[in-house]
């Protein structure tokens, strides 16, 4: 081979290596950010909730928000709940890491007290997650599991678990 059909040649490439490498940054740009429904059993809602959770720019990870909310009633009490977090997703692919801060509002309509409510049968309550969670690349079947601490001035409970199973958009 010549050396100036060579030099083309090489020229060629990376030109065309940089043009395709280009492409492909503008197109992780224009991602869809991850939003997800799903219903939790324990976890920040700290009962059974379903739950909003998205993304805050244009990706799969980084910073979130969750909203839910929750209801139980047996006999002749009731309780709500209101889980509202930050989350931060760390992983690639399908798979992430997530850790999490909020609080969940509890009200109960029951004459029960307990640890978990005030003399207003009312309380907010700590919470933080780190967990798995399984998150298609685009859309599809999402699931969650992992320990959710709870705490307040009064209690501080480390190993309570939350689990979910949603649908990511």
């Amino acid at each position: 081979m010549k050396t100036g059909s060579f030099i083309i040649l090489t020229f060629v490439y990376l030109f065309s290596n940089s043009f395709v490498n280009a492409q492909t940054i503008e197109n992780k740009g224009n991602q869809n950010r991850a939003q997800n429904i799903f219903v939790e059993l324990g976890g920040q809602g700290i009962l059974f909730t379903a739950n909003y959770d998205s993304r805050f720019s244009n990706r799969r990870d980084g910073l979130g928000g969750r909203i839910g909310i929750g209801y139980i009633a047996e006999g002749g009490d009731n309780a709500t709940t209101v889980p509202v977090a930050l989350n931060y997703l760390l992983g690639k692919g399908r798979h992430f890491f997530e850790m999490g801060l909020g609080a969940s509002l509890l009200v109960t309509g029951g004459d029960d007290e307990s640890f978990l409510f005030d003399k207003n049968q009312s309380n907010i309550i700590g919470t933080m997650s780190f967990s798995y969670r399984l998150q298609p690349v685009d859309k599809g079947f999402s699931f969650r599991a992992g320990l959710t601490p709870i705490f307040n001035k009064d209690f501080f409970i480390p190993y309570y678990a939350g689990l979910s199973l949603g649908y990511s958009f």
